[in-house]
């Protein structure tokens, strides 16, 4: 074989790796326009859910989630494996956990020992806990339209706190785990995940959350740290928020993911919270915040079973705007 054989052999065997490294990067990083101020000021309107149950409701989509729907939930147990989607509490402060819980014994005596545990900040980025609706506004309002001024400090939420759950909540949950789907251990911080992402993993799981279901949302977050350590809360992978119309679409009644980053937020985009926002208060939808999907993303890939009962059960705590949760998967 000749010299200029072999040679153009090499240039177009370097030329096919550099094109194959240019349609993955294109993959991972696709071109998608940003949400302008004016589809999310109009998504306000024509998504919302406000009035959808009578004036008087502090439920929102988790009347979706019925007896039948409970029952469905409960017959995808097959083995009795549980499994916690909760990150253990930290009492270190970290650079991802600024308000760690505050833990000490105050008894030890020869017959019995009690310690006291603090939550300072119930969402606080190192706490797993739900949303209530009393949590964040809209031009000062809240679910449904209630008015800010039924949340003070002096006697907290008094319309739509933790306590509406305190039946807690059992239903059909779906793993939607976005780094399997590309083949990686996790994404890295501000990737955006779309709609057809989502999409793209109902098609090779077979598997999709529909009305009263819990979404869970894994983008990674826990394996990055394991890996790399701890960084800023605020630099996170997460959805982008042309999912809004999508997930009212949806009609999910939960929505579960790790991080207090809620959507990456690329120069020109609206701001970081709006997604957090409009799905808590405008679609209706509580919200499981910093879960650990690690668990049960190794229990789903090892059994192919990307659907299982959830159970979500918030503390008791009058005219509270969150509380912190266990909840658990079970198959």
């Amino acid at each position: 074989m000749s010299r200029g054989i072999v040679y153009g052999a090499v240039l177009l065997l370097a030329a096919a790796v550099v094109g194959k490294v240019s349609i993955s990067r294109a993959q991972s990083t696709p071109s998608h326009p940003l949400t302008t101020a004016a589809e999310y000021q109009r998504w306000q309107t024509e998504l919302s859910n406000w009035g959808r149950w009578g004036k008087d409701d502090e439920l929102g989509t988790l009347n979706l989630v019925t007896p039948a729907k409970r029952k469905q939930a409960a017959a995808l147990v097959k083995e009795g494996f549980s499994v916690s989607l909760a990150r253990d509490a930290s009492k270190d402060k970290e650079i991802d956990n600024p308000c760690p819980i505050e833990w000490a014994m105050y008894m030890d005596t020869p017959g019995m020992v009690m310690d006291r545990i603090s939550y300072p900040c119930i969402h606080g980025p190192g706490t797993t806990h739900l949303d209530s609706f009393a949590h964040v506004f809209f031009d000062g309002k809240m679910w449904n339209g209630y008015s800010h001024s039924l949340v003070t400090k002096e006697t907290g939420a008094t319309k739509s706190s933790i306590m509406t759950m305190k039946n807690g909540i059992v239903t059909r949950g779906v793993l939607y785990d976005i780094p399997k789907l590309k083949g990686l251990p996790y994404l890295e911080p501000e990737t955006r995940i779309y709609p057809e992402d989502l999409e793209a993993w109902e098609k090779k799981t077979g598997v999709k959350a529909g009305p009263g279901d819990a979404l869970l949302l894994r983008w990674g977050k826990w394996a990055r740290r394991a890996k790399l350590g701890p960084w800023a809360n605020d630099e996170a992978a997460g959805f982008d928020n042309s999912v809004m119309p999508w997930l009212k679409k949806r009609d999910i009644a939960l929505l579960g993911w790790e991080t207090a980053g809620y959507a990456p937020a690329p120069p020109g985009d609206i701001p970081k919270a709006s997604l957090h926002n409009f799905v808590l208060e405008i679609l209706g939808v509580h919200i499981l915040d910093r879960a650990d999907f690690e668990a049960l993303s190794e229990a789903a890939a090892t059994r192919n079973r990307w659907e299982f009962m959830l159970t979500v059960a918030p503390l008791p705590i009058p005219n509270g705007t969150g509380s912190p949760v266990n909840p658990l998967a079970v198959f």
